[in-house]
């Protein structure tokens, strides 16, 4: 439970801006400081401790009787979490939360008598991050660069035109078309016996699978993953396209600049902090996939949420029985490193969009 609400408090403070640390040493009211550093963050804890509460007497099976008691516990120990990471963030802005990382790596140390922290280091379970964030990176680096490209070659159409809603509306659905549908789409036409595969190896002699059924391995992920993944970085990186300003262009054309000179000098660098905050995103996306994966490689654990998939649903061995916390709290790691870095990103891209 603790973990659950640092987490929770975490996640709430990289969401959350709190104030400058500016605020610190002026001459404003303690309260308006307390207010803006804290108010809206207590108010997401208090939501987290009764969420907790519920699920502790679910899961536990406490009398109603002392729901009241829990709750308070509860909100004390979510409050105290929300007020340390307000402190840590005023001091030390964004860096506040690499600090709380830490503090949550030596928690989940001290934890190791409850969740079997020691079985991440079995080479099953590297293997396994391993192969997801390899998978995680190729995809979302390919979704990038190509979605990139296609926001480029629309930038300079009306944003009203028939073709770029079309493309807009179609990015929004394909970006959320995943799972099971997805799964069946690559089967049915890439598959053993799928019509692309068919008609490759009928009427052209050419054998995808020459060297082997990858599709339904971890390598045939990436297919299907960058099949939603280039949708979604169509639909996250075209803001920042559209927030160049045509002055900036005029401007270095004015004082003798090329068109290389003006991406090299002006675009690329504007642009930086959008796009790597959008292939984290990407990321972030593919790392926490798991229906799509589940459906392809239904008998195989490459990678992580498959892992824990296998942890809850096959035989526990002694000495891991919540080895399927333990994978999760990794994922629960990576994935607030991942979201701190794209947290920093758009702060540093915002004062381009404003």
């Amino acid at each position: 439970m603790p973990i659950g609400l640092w987490v929770g408090a975490l996640a709430t403070f990289l969401a959350l801006r709190p104030a400058a640390r500016g605020v610190i040493g002026t001459s404003a009211a303690g309260g308006i400081i307390v207010r803006r550093t804290v108010g809206r963050a207590s108010l997401v804890a208090l939501a987290q401790a009764a969420l907790v509460t519920v699920l502790v007497h679910a899961v536990s099976g406490l009398a109603l009787s002392l729901l009241p008691v829990t709750f308070a516990f509860t909100a004390l120990i979510a409050l105290a979490f929300t007020a340390l990471h307000a402190a840590l963030t005023l001091t030390l802005g964004r860096g506040g939360l690499v600090v709380s990382l830490l503090l949550l790596a030596v928690q989940l140390v001290a934890a190791g008598g409850i969740i079997p922290i020691a079985a991440l280091a079995d080479p099953f379970v590297v293997s396994g991050f391993t192969t997801s964030i390899v998978l995680s990176a190729v995809t979302a680096v390919i979704g990038a660069v190509l979605g990139a490209l296609v926001c480029y070659a629309l930038i300079g159409m009306r944003p009203d035109g028939a073709l770029r809603s079309g493309i807009d509306a179609v990015s929004g659905v394909l970006a959320q078309f995943g799972g099971v549908m997805l799964a069946f789409a690559f089967v049915a036409t890439i598959g053993i016996q799928g019509f692309i595969t068919v008609l490759l190896r009928d009427q052209f002699g050419i054998d995808i699978f020459a060297d082997g059924v990858w599709l339904y391995e971890a390598p045939g992920l990436v297919l299907p993953y960058i099949y939603f993944q280039v949708p979604l970085m169509i639909i996250i990186f075209m803001p920042a396209l559209e927030a160049l300003k045509p002055q900036w262009a005029e401007a270095s054309a004015t004082l003798g600049g090329t068109t290389a000179t003006f991406w090299w000098r002006i675009g690329l660098p504007v642009l930086a902090p959008s796009f790597l905050g959008s292939l984290l995103l990407l990321f972030a996306n593919a790392f926490s996939s798991y229906a799509t994966a589940a459906a392809l490689t239904s008998q195989g654990q490459s990678i992580v949420p498959l892992q824990i998939r296998g942890a809850l649903t096959s035989e526990t061995l002694l000495g891991r029985e919540n080895l399927a916390g333990a994978l999760a709290l990794g994922m629960v790691v990576v994935m607030a490193v991942v979201m701190g870095l794209y947290a920093l990103l758009q702060r540093r891209a915002s004062r381009w969009q404003r």
